[in-house]
């Protein structure tokens, strides 16, 4: 049984019935000055919620080219505060599929939790992740989260095992599905025990379901497609993203063109085939 739909995220999923597709791209990367026109483009792609990655020294969770994307965003001065300015510029240029902030515990607390929520409602997001707050910790911001309308999206992992039914309980918006242990990064093949794994997730979720790490090719859209509402790609897109950053960057529009048609290009295969 699905939640009533109360935001964007919600929102969305009602009104399709094959998995959607979330692209996560770092806030910052290849420059700031990039990051709405990335997000405009990912929209027209077809992108059904974006996750905006606030980049951070330390992501746990994240593998080698999210790192380093985040370390480009760093050295170029991006911040939480810049990326919640950032999620306020792509709503008032038209971004309007729902926005998931991806960040870590640390900017979070640094911020203040109430504050955050209030400015990430104000900037026009609809959701949060915070892959590095365990579930016995995240009870202040689960509360904050509720009173600002923002969905708190839980992580759940293969080896959650017992703990996994309270996790989902406190989820709005949806349930990230960790595919495979360890961090971030294309992967060629999954586990055998991941599609199991999945259903019993999706049979304990009152909310949506949605699977990441790992995602980088359309056999593993098709793949996952039947066991989940979402899929989310992350690493491959940064990687994309990367490739054609001088594109993206160049000072002649046709370049900068061309850089993001090849984004479009990339998403579309993924989403579409």
């Amino acid at each position: 049984m699905r939640t009533q739909a109360d935001n964007r995220i919600q929102q969305a999923f009602d009104r399709q019935a094959h998995p959607l597709f979330i692209p996560y791209v770092t806030a910052g990367d290849p420059h700031p000055d990039v990051t709405v026109d990335l997000l405009l483009t990912l929209e027209e792609a077809g992108a059904d919620i974006i996750e905006l990655g606030v980049p951070y020294s330390d992501p746990l969770a994240d593998g080698p080219v999210i790192q380093n994307a985040s370390n480009r965003a760093l050295q170029h001065g991006v911040t939480l505060s810049k990326v919640l300015e950032m999620g306020k510029e792509a709503r008032l240029r038209g971004v309007s599929v729902p926005l998931v902030l991806f960040t870590y515990v640390n900017p979070v607390f640094r911020m203040g939790i109430e504050v955050l929520c209030r400015r990430a409602k104000a900037a026009g997001f609809d959701g949060m992740i915070v892959p590095d707050l365990p579930m016995e910790e995240n009870g202040e911001l689960l509360e904050a989260a509720k009173r600002h309308h923002l969905a708190f999206i839980p992580l759940v992992a293969p080896t959650s095992n017992e703990r996994m039914e309270r996790i989902v309980a406190g989820a709005r918006g949806f349930v990230y599905c960790v595919s495979s242990l360890g961090t971030t990064g294309t992967r060629d093949t999954f586990s055998d025990d991941v599609i199991p794994f999945l259903r019993r997730v999706r049979a304990l979720s009152a909310v949506p379901t949605a699977v990441g790490f790992g995602v980088s090719k359309r056999e593993h859209v098709e793949a996952f497609a039947p066991h989940v509402d979402a899929v989310v790609v992350g690493s491959a897109l940064v990687r994309e993203i990367q490739a054609v950053g001088d594109k993206l960057l160049h000072p002649n529009r046709e370049r900068r063109q061309a850089g993001h048609a090849h984004i479009r290009g990339f998403v579309r295969m993924l989403k579409n085939g």
